[in-house]
């Protein structure tokens, strides 16, 4: 069996690697569970000048790293450089940072003095996604990695030269042999690693579907999870909001990586007295950015990952007019090569439509009319979803306000959601449990051990 990385700007084949069958899977992940045993007893120091030597290969590599990404899924280049230079961030941020994040915490008693322990857990399983090919990567590995464990990466097929790629990247900075691996395989092998008695956690990030069948194999077996899924992030723009600011915004965060990113805006829910005037100030800059070639350095939205991903994101705005939503601009399916969508906007979408209920994972914007602030909240939180959303207001008070009303696990005002190592990440209801990043992340993966010493004499 091999897998294959095609441009989807040009469907054209780039390369194949020949998958790993069960047994050498199986070897890797042996590999990783014994070099765990050397790199746990490693000490803080000693790991963090190795995070900090990954974060200055990342920045040696930035422009190969770069344009595999855009190569293999379509990521316009700049976009690509920018998450090359956020991986290293995250390296920085967790080896000055993680000794912190796990250090000792006593707790004195009456008869004794307890405290609590940080310990690595062994093997975690990284299922990831090929939207961020690189930072999904980096940003589970790394805190990971400074927590003392060991990390196997099952990357998306389609990704699988950058797949190969982190594995080089830790392995130029230092990092023991085994304590991170790549195995290619496809999904349907990822039940068989998470069955390996090696893996002791799974994280992913990926579509509700694959999460729910990851975290039922892994619970099955009673084997620690995080899940980062997906999302149909709500952006509410309230009546006092600064409208050309808030239009501006709300067209980054829509078409951040061609608009195939789980925390891109995707709904939104604009009060009435705004509508007609946020409409045409959008729509005017969605038809302004540039779609094209990803390597060109002005391309603002390349392809689709896949021409499967586009076929089903022009079904789901089908199927929305079809119940009633106005399709404002785009809505075609250019002719030509590669898996291009153009910027879409659709208005008078409401509750029960596809453009409202589903995830929409390409660059199709939904706008939602809203009586009232009250209304909109409503709105926002008519999801299955609970990922991330931005709240636009003048008034800082009640943006605040609005955001701790918003049931999602990252809320922005006055800008678009977006992943930071200093903050937690992660989401409610469909869009998963559990967090990474920050101190709340490199704490998933580690066993939080109680002590007790009784007083003496």
């Amino acid at each position: 069996m091999a897998l294959h990385s095609i441009n989807p700007a040009t469907g054209e084949p780039l390369r194949t690697y020949p998958e790993h069958g069960g047994p050498e899977a199986a070897r890797l992940l042996a590999e990783a569970a014994e070099a765990f045993q050397h790199w746990r007893a490693v000490s803080f120091p000693e790991r963090a000048a190795t995070l900090r030597a990954a974060a200055a290969v990342l920045r040696r590599r930035r422009e190969a790293c770069a344009r595999l990404m855009t190569e293999e899924m379509g990521k316009p280049l700049a976009q690509a450089r920018a998450e090359a230079e956020k991986c290293a961030l995250c390296c920085d941020h967790f080896a000055e940072r993680a000794e912190e994040y796990l250090r000792r915490e006593t707790v004195p008693g009456d008869a004794g003095t307890g405290y609590v322990l940080f310990q690595p857990l062994g093997v975690v399983l990284a299922v990831m996604p090929w939207n961020f090919p690189f930072w999904q990567v980096f940003r589970a590995a790394a805190p990971a990695i400074m927590a003392g464990n060991a990390v196997v990466l099952k990357h998306a097929s389609n990704v699988s030269g950058c797949a190969v790629a982190c594995e080089e990247v830790f392995r130029e900075a230092g990092l023991p042999a085994g304590v991170f691996r790549t195995v290619l395989a496809g999904s349907a092998r990822v039940k068989e690693l998470i069955a390996s008695p090696h893996v002791m956690a799974v994280t992913v990030t990926g579509s509700t579907a694959a999460g729910a069948a990851v975290a039922a194999q892994a619970g099955a077996l009673i084997k620690k999870t995080v899940l980062e899924l997906g999302g149909s992030d709500p952006y509410l723009i309230l009546g006092d909001a600064d409208l050309p600011a808030a239009v501006e915004t709300c067209v980054t965060a829509r078409l951040i990586n061609s608009g195939q990113s789980c925390i891109a805006a995707k709904r939104f829910i604009v009060v009435e007295e705004l509508r007609e005037a946020f409409e045409t100030l959008f729509v005017r800059r969605m038809l302004e950015q540039k779609m094209g070639n990803p390597l060109e350095e002005d391309t603002r939205v390349g392809p689709l990952a896949r021409p499967d991903l586009r076929d089903e994101l022009h079904q789901q705005v089908r199927r929305s007019v079809a119940q009633g939503a106005r399709l404002l601009c785009g809505g075609e399916i250019p002719s030509g090569p590669g898996a291009f969508y153009p910027p879409t906007v659709l208005s008078g979408v409401t509750r029960g439509m596809s453009a409202f209920d589903e995830e929409t994972f390409g660059p199709v914007a939904a706008i939602v009319a809203a009586r009232d602030e009250a209304e909109a909240v409503a709105l926002a939180n008519a999801s299955p979803f609970g990922l991330g959303g931005a709240v636009f207001t003048r008034d800082r008070e009640r943006g605040e306000r609005v955001a701790a009303q918003i049931e999602a696990g990252c809320v922005f005002v006055n800008d678009f959601v977006r992943s930071d190592p200093r903050l937690p990440f992660g989401g409610v209801k469909l869009s998963g449990y559990g967090r990474e990043l920050a101190a709340f992340g490199i704490r998933e993966f580690v066993n939080v051990k109680t002590v007790w010493v009784r007083n003496s004499g």
